[in-house]
């Protein structure tokens, strides 16, 4: 993997470039998700047992008086009850991809997942109990093990999380990034992933028709190609994310010819830039209407679950953490004002709720 090293020319963040060069020789990137995805299925398995194991602790050991006393309380029954109900929940939590690496690392999403993959457990141990009267399972029990194995469950993958995040500063799990165009949209979104220090995306530069290769777009990055140099450019840099900015794409031939060509690559990933993004904070869905998929602008970015998740994080941590945080976050706008020009807070207009 020594070939990134090599690879990296004027333009580019060379810091980040070479830590991502070092990382890949030590460990190949697609080593580097297969990790990831067993130390998932590890911290499943065993915080799946746990909870399991202190469900049975809290309803028959510590809290007896608060449920009924006559339920069947033999950890031997229990124990088997968990060797046959762990490998469900994982069953469940595979079948919604939560190890498939497109479904990693998505926050709310990833964790709303979780929760209908243990609910789905919860419906299904209900429904076989409901048939063979002679499985008996103490309801507080079952209720305890499907909570706490959606709370352990969670808290794994956040902690593996946020490990994946702080490995990102030095260049592992990261994907080399190009951004087909070089206009204001592709200067926008470039600004935007910069910005967004634990996105995954190492941006190499842009690729566009009527930039001369070598020609200085934005920070650090230039124009490497043109579109018909996008076979060199992708070998050159490893590339496994294409950005279009559909702006800059003035024939829809050209677009049809990425889409073909790269569009069912295994290796790489076509994305594309609505053009909205900077204008409307509550994001976008693609609904299929008549077979034609359509951009719909969202009344709100988030809703049922993701929103109560939210609610709960703002309210329980965010909150808090700020107020303890405010003499550091006074002691940075400080600084900030000492150092740079202009205001400290950053102001844009864009659309949110309601307009």
């Amino acid at each position: 993997m020594g070939q990134y090293a090599a690879n990296i020319e004027e333009g580019l963040d060379i810091t980040l470039m070479t830590k991502f060069s070092q990382a890949t020789d030590v460990i190949s990137r697609e080593s580097q998700w297969r990790i990831f995805q067993i130390s998932l299925m590890i911290s499943d398995v065993v915080l799946t047992v746990l909870a399991f194991r202190l469900a049975y602790w809290i309803r028959f050991e510590k809290f007896v008086d608060f449920f009924v006393e006559n339920a069947a309380t033999d950890i031997t029954h229990y124990r088997l009850l968990t060797l046959g109900l762990f490998p469900l929940w994982l069953g469940l939590i595979a079948s919604h991809g939560l190890y498939q690496r497109k479904n990693l690392l998505g926050g709310t999403q990833e964790y709303a997942k979780v929760f209908r993959a243990s609910s789905l457990g919860l419906v299904i141990v209900i429904v076989v109990g409901f048939f063979d009267p002679e499985l008996f399972i103490a309801r507080g029990w079952l209720l305890l093990a499907w909570l706490l194995s959606f709370l352990f469950v969670t808290t794994g993958r956040l902690i593996l999380r946020r490990i994946v995040y702080q490995l990102r500063h030095y260049g592992y799990f990261m994907t080399p990034a190009v951004i087909v165009g070089g206009n204001q949209e592709g200067r926008w979104l470039a600004e935007q992933l910069l910005s967004w220090k634990t996105s995954g995306l190492l941006l190499v530069g842009f690729v566009d028709e009527k930039v001369p290769p070598g020609t200085h777009l934005f920070r650090n990055l230039n124009s490497l190609g043109t579109v018909e140099q996008l076979d060199e450019i992708i070998q050159k840099y490893d590339v496994g994310e294409l950005i279009l900015a559909t702006s800059a794409i003035s024939s829809r031939n050209k677009q049809l010819e990425i889409f073909k060509k790269y569009g069912i690559s295994s290796n790489v990933c076509v994305r594309m830039s609505s053009g909205l993004y900077e204008i409307i904070t509550t994001g976008l869905t693609v609904s299929e209407f008549a077979y034609v998929p359509l951009v719909t602008i969202n009344k709100a970015r988030l809703t049922g679950l993701d929103e109560f998740l939210k609610l709960l994080l703002d309210y329980c941590i965010t909150i808090p953490g700020v107020i303890l945080l405010s003499p550091i976050l006074l002691l940075i706008a400080l600084a900030i004002k000492l150092d740079s020009p202009g205001p400290i807070i950053h102001r844009r207009r864009v659309m949110g709720m309601n307009g």
